[in-house]
C-alpha cells in the first residue's frame, strides 16, 4: 500500500466563515460582502484565463495607495474564475470570498454534446480557494454556503475529468500502445461503458479503427498528432485536397484559445476589427486570414506583433501560442512524410477544398438551416442555435461545426458552410436515408440525391 502524503500549503492561519442560510441570489451576497469587508472604493481586477496577458500582471501590482492624507491604504479586489484556486499565487490576498460553485465542462455521449454547466464545487476545491488567503498573512474566507452545505452535500473531491470528457483521444493512444481490451482495462477512474462505446463508433467512423476495431494505417497516423482525433483525421486527409498549409494554420488556431477579444466598453470596435478578417464562407477561413495578417506583421517586425493585436483586438498570447503549434504539427507531417501542398489562393477550388477537407473529420457534425430559419443537427434532429461569435452576416443553408455547447441554448461554435451534397460524396454510408430520422434535412438530402443520379 502506499502512503499518502499532505504537504500544507498556506503559512498563516485562514478563519473561515459560512452563510448562515442558503442564499438565493449569489451576484448580490458577492456584492454584500465586498462591502462589508471594506466600504471604501476599491480597485477591481478581474482574472480569467483568456485575459491578455498585460491586463493579468495588473493583479500582481500593490495595492493603491490611500486617497487622502492619513487614510489607509487602499485595496485591491479581484474577481477570478476557478484559475486562481491552483495556478497562481498572488501576494498579499487577506480575504476569499467563495460563491461555491465553478464553471465545468459535461460531455454527453448520448447527444454528443460537450456542456459548459454551472456547478457546485467539491470539498478539494473548496480548500484550494481558502488557501489563496494566508499566504503572507492571516486570512479569512468567507463561503456563501452554509457548514452543513460543506460538509453534507459538496463531494470530496472533483468528479474526475475522464468522466466527463470524449473519450476519442484517449482510446486512440491506448489502441496506439496495442491495449485492445478497453472495458477490462484498469482506468484508475473507470468510464461509462457507454462513452468508451461512442468513442470506438467515433474512430471507426473516422477510418481510424476497422470493423474488428483494430488500428488502420489512417489510425495510426492520427494518433501522432496531439489534437482530439476529428482534427487529427483532417490534417491526414488535407494533403489529398491541396491544403495542407492552411489546415495546419487552421488546426493550430482551433488548438488555443480564442483569439479575438471584446471589451465591453469598445465591444462596437472590436467588432469592427473583427470584420477586417471576415470570411463569407466561415469562422474556419476567418481564423485562417487572422493567423495570415499575424504573421505578415510578424515577418515584416517581430517587434510589431503585439501592437497589432492591441490595435485588432486579438489575444496576443493566443497568436504566439498558434505558431508554436502549428510549428509542432507541422514537424509531425514532415516525419510522417505527409506531403505538404497547397493551391495557389487565386485557384477557383482553393477555398472549396479546404471546407471539404474540414468535412472529412467533421462530417458528424454537420447542421441545416430550416424553412422556420433554425438550424437542427442532421443526425440527431437538435435544435440549435449559432453562436453570437459566428462570422455570418445570412445564415447559410448547411454548415459543419467545431464543436457543440449546451450552455443557455445549444449553441454551435466555430461554424463554416458547406454544400449538402458534399456529405453524399464525402460521408454517404454516414448519411444514408434510411438511417436518418426524418426531418427537412433528410428531405433536403433526398432530393440532392435525386439531382446527383
Amino acid at each position: 500500500m502506499s502512503k499518502i502524503l499532505k504537504i500544507p500549503g498556506r503559512l498563516y492561519p485562514v478563519e473561515i466563515f459560512y452563510t448562515l442560510e442558503a442564499e438565493k441570489n449569489y451576484i448580490k451576497v458577492v456584492i454584500r460582502t465586498v462591502y462589508d469587508i471594506h466600504m471604501n472604493e476599491e480597485e477591481v481586477l478581474p482574472l480569467y484565463s483568456s485575459l491578455p496577458s498585460i491586463q493579468q500582471q495588473k493583479i500582481f501590482e500593490p495595492a493603491p495607495g490611500p486617497r487622502f492624507i492619513g487614510d489607509k491604504k487602499g485595496r485591491k479586489c479581484i474577481l477570478a474564475t476557478n484559475i486562481a484556486e491552483t495556478s497562481i499565487t498572488i501576494d498579499g490576498i487577506v480575504y476569499v470570498i467563495d460563491p461555491g460553485f465553478s464553471k465545468q465542462k459535461v460531455y454527453n455521449p448520448r447527444a454528443r454534446v460537450e456542456s459548459l454547466l454551472i456547478a457546485p464545487i467539491s470539498k478539494a476545491s473548496a480548500q484550494q480557494r481558502a488557501g489563496r488567503a494566508g499566504r503572507t498573512k492571516p486570512g479569512k474566507c468567507f463561503r456563501l454556503y452554509t457548514e452543513k452545505c460543506y460538509e453534507e452535500i459538496l463531494p470530496e473531491q472533483t468528479y474526475p475529468e475522464i468522466l466527463r470528457s470524449n473519450l476519442g483521444s484517449v482510446v486512440l493512444n491506448l489502441k496506439k500502445l496495442g491495449i485492445d481490451d478497453l472495458v477490462h482495462f484498469d482506468f484508475i477512474d473507470p468510464p461509462a461503458p457507454e462513452t468508451l462505446m461512442r468513442a470506438l463508433e467515433q474512430l471507426n467512423y473516422l477510418e481510424a479503427l476497422d470493423d474488428e476495431g483494430e488500428l488502420t494505417t489512417t489510425g495510426h497516423l492520427m494518433s501522432e498528432f496531439p489534437v482530439d482525433p476529428q482534427l487529427a483525421k483532417v490534417l491526414v486527409e488535407a494533403p489529398n485536397f491541396l491544403c495542407s498549409n492552411e489546415i495546419l494554420t487552421i488546426a493550430a488556431m482551433l488548438s488555443v484559445p480564442y483569439c479575438f477579444l471584446r471589451p465591453k466598453i469598445k465591444g462596437n470596435e472590436a467588432d469592427d476589427m473583427k470584420a477586417r478578417f471576415l470570411h463569407l464562407d466561415g469562422d474556419h477561413l476567418t481564423l485562417l486570414n487572422v493567423f495570415h495578417a499575424f504573421m505578415k506583421c510578424t515577418l515584416l517586425d517581430p517587434n510589431t506583433s503585439k501592437k497589432f493585436c492591441y490595435d485588432y483586438f486579438l489575444n496576443h498570447r493566443a497568436m504566439t501560442s498558434a505558431q508554436n503549434v502549428r510549428n509542432q504539427l507541422l514537424k509531425i507531417m514532415e516525419k510522417l512524410k505527409l506531403k505538404l501542398v497547397s493551391n495557389h489562393p487565386s485557384h477557383p477550388d482553393y477555398y472549396i477544398n479546404i471546407r471539404k477537407a474540414l468535412l472529412k473529420g467533421y462530417y458528424q457534425q454537420v447542421a441545416y438551416k430550416t424553412s422556420k430559419g433554425y438550424y437542427i443537427t442532421v443526425k440527431d434532429v437538435q435544435i440549435v442555435t449559432l453562436h453570437p461569435s459566428t462570422v455570418f452576416q445570412i445564415n447559410p443553408e448547411w454548415v459543419i461545426y467545431h464543436e457543440l455547447l449546451l450552455t443557455s441554448k445549444n449553441f454551435l461554435r466555430t461554424v463554416t458552410k458547406i454544400d449538402g451534397k458534399w456529405l453524399l460524396e464525402i460521408a454517404k454510408n454516414y448519411y444514408s436515408l434510411e438511417d436518418l430520422p426524418n426531418s427537412e434535412a433528410k428531405n433536403q438530402l433526398r432530393a440532392i440525391l435525386k439531382r446527383m443520379s
